[in-house]
């Protein structure tokens, strides 16, 4: 038996439960935590805990709103959003107006070690921005 192998411990995955956001009839869970590596928080959407309601303001309305709404996701699992790794956002429609105003808004999430990103023109339901991220666990 070889003793230079590290042990390695899994941990099952554990579901975060979010106090104040919306609350889905879908089949999900806002975020999880798989294994001792990372976070993974479900797409969220321009919530707004004030109203307990999507708002479908403009575009960098939408995209703080939904930013916000990770955050709480993020923090709610003991994790900071500087400690994402990746971002999906998800718009509608994908123009280059609504990429700016996105990314404007985007941009002021993080600081110079921004995440991976991928942004895709989606048809949405609700509302207008989509974003899911995958955090780094601590």
């Amino acid at each position: 038996m070889n003793s230079d192998k590290p042990t390695i411990t899994y941990m099952k995955k554990a579901i975060i439960d979010v106090q104040g956001g919306p609350r889905s009839s879908s089949p999900y869970s806002p975020a999880v935590i798989g294994g001792p590596q990372f976070l993974f928080v479900s797409g969220q959407g321009p919530w707004n805990p004030e109203t307990g309601q999507f708002d479908r303001g403009s575009i960098a309305e939408q995209t703080r709103l939904t930013l916000e709404s990770v955050k709480r996701v993020v923090e709610a699992a003991g994790c900071r959003m500087e400690d994402a790794v990746s971002c999906r956002v998800y718009l509608q429609p994908l123009t280059a107006e609504t990429f700016a105003e996105m990314n404007a808004v985007y941009a002021t999430y993080w600081g110079e070690e921004r995440p991976a990103r991928t942004t895709v023109g989606a048809q949405l339901l609700k509302f207008d921005v989509e974003i899911d991220c995958i955090v780094a666990l601590a």
